[in-house]
């Protein structure tokens, strides 16, 4: 698999450029650079999909997840030019095409954020046929940061805590109503981040409704929009949102 893929990337970049390789878990990763000082990221994706299965019930990764890491972003950009020129660019990204599932990420200080965070979509998709956009995006900007950091430490908990004392939020439906990449700027990333800190950390019964959503989508059965099942399951939700961040503390 991975030597054809190589072969099929040949164009711009020869297989011989591809230093590092590894297999962790469904991921198979090739860089081109030495992997030797790369244990710690494999060992947070190894966590990483072990966090999927036991938080939200997805069934581990049926399919492999081919991961490319680049030694600078110099590397990465003309890697990504030659073979995806019409993808805007950004730091990392997750490209599915033809059933293959592929994360590009290049070393910086984020390099850890970035390859957790498309991992997150990777892991998702390989199991799941569809997830929403907003709830596919609040679910890779909740599991980016290290698991000790999830609940208290992640950026956007500061002003969201502080919208919810002034009273301000964002509808759920609103979410529910995104259908473009083009349409997630950073309030949007920050309410679908505070959504999925509100289900995994609130109500029981949000939690549970979460991870019911996910498995009648695993299951193929229709889901509906998970925003109605939360209302129709928990009475006052925008009311008891708010209240979930105002009292949120260690």
């Amino acid at each position: 698999m991975m030597i054809t893929l190589a072969a099929g990337f040949g164009r711009c970049f020869a297989a011989e450029s591809w230093e590092g390789w590894r297999v962790a878990g469904p991921f198979v990763c090739r860089a081109d650079f030495p992997l030797e000082d790369m244990e710690g990221l494999f060992d947070d994706l190894a966590q990483l999909e072990q966090d999927l299965v036991r938080f939200l019930g997805v069934r581990p990764a049926s399919e492999p997840i081919e991961l490319y890491l680049f030694r600078d972003e110099g590397s990465y950009r003309r890697f990504l030019s030659c073979y995806f020129p019409q993808v805007p660019y950004r730091r990392a990204l997750y490209i599915k095409s033809g059933g293959v599932g592929r994360v590009f990420a290049y070393r910086s200080r984020q390099l850890a954020i970035d390859v957790r965070h498309e991992c997150t979509h990777a892991l998702l998709h390989a199991t799941l046929p569809m997830v929403p956009l907003w709830l596919d995006e609040g679910l890779a900007e909740y599991f980016e940061v290290p698991p000790a950091e999830r609940a208290f430490d992640n950026p956007h908990l500061a002003p969201i805590r502080w919208t919810a004392r002034l009273g301000v939020s964002s509808r759920i439906g609103k979410l529910d109503n995104i259908g473009d990449m083009n349409e997630m700027g950073g309030s949007e990333y920050r309410y679908a981040w505070a959504w999925i800190h509100f289900m995994l950390h609130g109500p029981p019964e949000a939690y549970e409704e979460l991870v019911r959503f996910l498995a009648d989508i695993q299951a193929q059965t229709p889901p509906g929009l998970l925003s109605d099942r939360l209302q129709n399951r928990l009475p006052g939700l925008e009311r008891r949102f708010a209240a979930h961040f105002r009292t949120w503390k260690r």
